[in-house]
């Protein structure tokens, strides 16, 4: 029986809080007696995930943005005006980021990163902060590496450049 799938084998994907990564093999296994379809995905830092085919969606998976839509996106990084409100707590502006990353839209992710690394190059960051935007940063270069053909040193380079001008 034919199925439809929404990611073909091939296609690069965004995993929310895990990065980028490519469809490797979608295969039927049984699991506890049930026959479920699952996703094979290599990620970029080398770890492979199975998701079973259903879950793919409330997961929010998505496809790789494609060049264009990246270089908007890194053009809107050349602001520097912060996204968030700087009277915000710490606790607030925490809150804040995690839920925007946790969304795994690439805009709002961004805009995460934009503004610690902002905050950053003004004064040090507190360890919790310093963790999200390393974690942050890391998923967006594998979106940025996947899109444009970078090393992640490549593609961490343009996203500085973007930030600070």
């Amino acid at each position: 029986m034919e199925r439809d799938y929404l990611f073909k084998i091939g296609d690069n994907i965004v995993y929310p809080m895990q990065g980028a990564g490519t469809v490797t093999a979608i295969e039927e296994k049984d699991l506890f007696g049930e026959k479920q379809n699952y996703y094979i995905i290599n990620l970029l830092n080398n770890m492979q995930i199975m998701i079973p085919s259903e879950k793919i969606s409330a997961i929010g998976i998505r496809f790789v943005t494609d060049s264009n839509t990246l270089e908007t996106v890194l053009s809107n990084l050349r602001s520097v005006d912060l996204y968030t409100n700087e009277s915000f707590t710490y606790k607030e502006r925490y809150t804040i980021n995690m839920t925007k990353i946790k969304s795994g839209d690439l805009i709002q992710s961004s805009e995460v990163i934009h503004d610690l690394m902002i905050l950053e190059k003004g004064k040090a960051l507190n360890s919790s902060e310093k963790q999200m935007l390393n974690s942050a940063k890391k998923l967006l270069l594998s979106e940025i590496s996947l899109a444009k053909g970078l090393t992640e040193e490549e593609a961490d380079t343009l996203l500085c450049s973007s930030v600070y001008n």
